[in-house]
This record gives C-alpha cells, sequence and structure tokens, in this order.
C-alpha cells in the first residue's frame, strides 16, 4: 500500500460551496478510481487548509491516477490554490499492529 497526502487552500469558494461540490462531484468520481483504496477528506476552516488523505493499492496505482482526466481536473481547479502533494510507502508491520491497514 501507499500513503498521499493532499492540502490545498480554498481560492473563491466557501467552505459550503466546497463541501457541496465534494459531495455532489468530486467523492463520486473518486469512489470510482482504479486503485484508492480509500481517501480522507480533510478541513481546518480556521486556517483555511483542505485535502485529503489517500490509501492507494500501490504506488504505480497513484502514479496512474495522476496521467488521469481527474487528477488534472483537480490540480487546475480555480477554486483550490497552493495545491501541494506528498506520497509516502508505510511500515506495514506496525501499521498492521496499530490497526491502520484498511
Amino acid at each position: 500500500m501507499h500513503i498521499q497526502i493532499v492540502n490545498f487552500n480554498l481560492n473563491g469558494i466557501t467552505r459550503d460551496q466546497y463541501e457541496q461540490v465534494c459531495e455532489t462531484q468530486f467523492a463520486p468520481a473518486f469512489a470510482s478510481v482504479p486503485g484508492l483504496l480509500s481517501k480522507v477528506w480533510l478541513s481546518d476552516p480556521e486556517t483555511n487548509t483542505y485535502g485529503g488523505v489517500y490509501t492507494w493499492q500501490d504506488r504505480e496505482a497513484m502514479q496512474e491516477y495522476f496521467q488521469s482526466e481527474l487528477f488534472q481536473g483537480v490540480v487546475s481547479h480555480p477554486n483550490l490554490a497552493n495545491i501541494t502533494t506528498r506520497d509516502f510507502a508505510i511500515l506495514e508491520q506496525p501499521t498492521r499492529a496499530t490497526r491502520g491497514m484498511v
């Protein structure tokens, strides 16, 4: 498995508007991404920081997502600013011991 952490700021859109778009458009699109085991949606309105923690089947699945129209739509979305992404391998045995496996 592989973990990706994405952060960004909202630009020209309220939190309520963003949540509506997430519920009606983004979440259904992400639900069908091959190799994406889970996505946790992050929100810190006090600092205008949003994002997600993605659990991928493997690094290759994440890299295939980077080639998708969905990814291109996210990174070029006019209401998402200062996008950062980091990816991590996981330490499987300690993660299993702490019930972190999906």
